[in-house]
């Protein structure tokens, strides 16, 4: 006997054996046991989700002679002969190849004709969105008013291209991708039968590379069988011809170390070996996908379908990246592939791609240009920060003397003036100094040397331009947490993260050990380090507070004196 393949051996004869797929067989069970049967059915889905299968079964069933539970009964000869193709009544049209309209008008013609051995005559029409215009209207009237013996069942994978008028007269039927967790059970029951060894984590391999198809998934294997019958991961990845997953993590920390070597290194030894550069740059993005996933939801695997030992990779890798950089990977491998579909030399494509990838002042995208404006911005805030000054100084700066009659420092004042006198305070006092001003400084440094550890941190702390994404990860964790910290920002000084909330309830939440443990792991997933949480309490606040002028101006207001003040 010649040889079957897997996915023809293993076809589901009954629905009970259709994997992923109970909306749709639990409908048609019910309607078959009830006999309340349609006269037209569309089957809608990706490929290779059932729905050729279940056309099939389905027109066994409403023909079988002893029908168990809605499903065929598989051994009368109702069921056998529709088996070996041996009763005609039951027809599968290819309507890429027989799309024209002749071919549907002498459908039309054979359906008036009673059935020779069975209950219906049924029309299978397979890829039913490629008939052309006139073909659907030929169509439609018979589709519409059948004769009672006739059932027809459309199938196709593009249910855009349908007219309305068809969709309108028939039972829809939607197939979805089948689960990677679903696939790998029914390969590994597929694989005991044919007696393979198949491990756990192979069959998942496959099962995520079929995409939701258990055909395509049931393909994979039958060619890993042809090479051995004993699978792991690595083997299967071999067979295929997709990177090891140890390359996909190596390449992934080389470009996050923005080690633009390593990574094309990487790449030469990878199509050395023979590795499909396209598959190579699929795999990739797949890989910064599942970091992304990792990174954005609490319980990714319910997504990725990942092993333990998997997801805790991922985990692990996606903290040491910022979202931000792991979205412009998948942009940029994306962008690559379209290029290569294109045409063009596809090695250089994806070198290209990550060589922009971990060069940043390569990349001149709009969303790049606009990240760089946003860092720039934020540091001229951390170092030029607002002084704060009221109206009610100018009076005071108007009486200082110019410039010109302050005595200048020697050079040996002036080489020793910087580790004196704090950053800070020489951008505030870069207009000329006054005793006034001199007090002020005074009165700011016992200040600072009395206030507590955040507030001495709040001076030199840098704006930290990736807070968004902390808020956005706090949102998984819980809404109410997010709400309160609204419209906040955060400053880093070294292992210090001052936050600034207008909310008093915030700092109140951050006081409670559950929640500044979600705040630091949230951090740490997006900067992969862990920080110390405080208070951010600006200097410029501090200084407000202490100005002895502007109390002056108050007492002198209160006692009725009248203050003028110049431009």
């Amino acid at each position: 006997m010649a040889y079957q393949v897997l996915y023809r051996k293993y076809r589901p004869r009954v629905f009970e054996d259709v994997v992923g797929q109970p909306q749709v067989t639990v409908t048609l069970r019910n309607e078959l046991k009830s006999g309340r049967i349609s006269h037209a059915y569309l089957f809608t889905g990706s490929r290779g989700t059932g729905k050729t299968t279940c056309a099939k079964i389905l027109a066994k069933a409403v023909n079988c002679l002893s029908p168990h539970e809605g499903d065929p009964c598989g051994e009368c000869e109702i069921c056998r002969g529709i088996d070996n193709g041996s009763i005609l009544d039951i027809l599968e049209i290819d309507a890429a190849s027989n799309n024209g309209v002749d071919n549907i008008r002498t459908l039309r013609e054979e359906a008036n004709y009673t059935p020779a051995n069975c209950k219906f005559r049924v029309y299978i029409i397979d890829e039913v969105h490629m008939l052309s215009i006139s073909a659907f209207n030929a169509l439609l009237k018979t589709l519409e008013e059948p004769p009672e013996h006739v059932i027809f069942i459309l199938a196709t994978t593009e249910l855009h291209k349908l007219p309305a008028t068809i969709l309108s007269r028939c039972q829809r039927f939607d197939f979805r991708r089948i689960a990677p967790k679903e696939i790998a059970g029914r390969l590994s029951d597929v694989a005991q039968r044919e007696q393979v060894n198949l491990s756990p984590q192979a069959a998942l391999l496959i099962a995520n590379l079929a995409d939701g198809a258990l055909r395509d998934a049931l393909s994979v294997l039958d060619q890993c069988i042809g090479v051995s019958r004993d699978l792991t991961e690595e083997k299967v990845r071999e067979i295929v011809g997709i990177a090891s997953n140890e390359y996909l993590f190596r390449m992934a920390d080389a470009i996050f170390e923005r080690n633009t070597g390593e990574v094309l290194e990487a790449v030469d030894v990878l199509y050395t070996g023979a590795k499909d550069i396209v598959r190579l740059a699929e795999d990739l993005s797949d890989h910064f996908r599942a970091l992304m996933i990792t990174k954005t939801m609490k319980d990714p695997n319910t997504v990725l379908g990942a092993s333990n030992e998997m997801l805790a990779e991922y985990q692990a890798q996606a903290e040491k990246a910022p979202l931000s950089r792991i979205l412009r990977a998948i942009d940029l491998l994306q962008d690559a592939l379209e290029r290569m579909n294109r045409g063009g030399n596809k090695r250089t494509e994806l070198e290209m791609a990550l060589i922009r990838i971990c060069s940043r002042e390569m990349d001149s995208s709009p969303e790049a240009l606009l990240r760089r404006i946003e860092a720039l911005e934020a540091g001229n805030t951390a170092i030029q920060p607002s002084t704060g000054r009221q109206p009610a100084e100018k009076p005071a700066q108007a009486k200082q003397k110019p410039a010109a009659e302050k005595p200048q420092p020697s050079a040996a004042e002036r080489t020793e003036q910087p580790s004196e006198i704090p950053a800070e305070s020489r951008i505030q006092n870069a207009e000329p100094a006054s005793a006034e001003n001199e007090k002020q400084r005074n009165v700011n440094a016992s200040v600072s040397r009395d206030s507590s550890g955040a507030q001495n941190a709040s001076k030199d702390a840098q704006r930290f331009a990736q807070w968004p994404e902390i808020l956005q990860i706090l949102k998984n964790y819980s809404q109410s947490i997010a709400s309160a910290f609204s419209g906040s920002s955060a400053y880093v000084s070294g292992d210090l993260m001052l936050i600034d909330a207008p909310n008093k309830i915030a700092f109140e939440l951050l006081r409670k050990p559950v929640q500044r443990d979600r705040m630091r792991d949230a951090i740490r997933r997006v900067t992969g380090k862990t920080y110390r949480l405080g208070p951010y309490r600006p200097q410029e606040k501090e200084e407000e507070a202490e100005d002895p002028l502007r109390d002056f101006v108050k007492k002198a207001e209160d006692l009725g004196i009248e203050i003028t003040t110049r431009p």
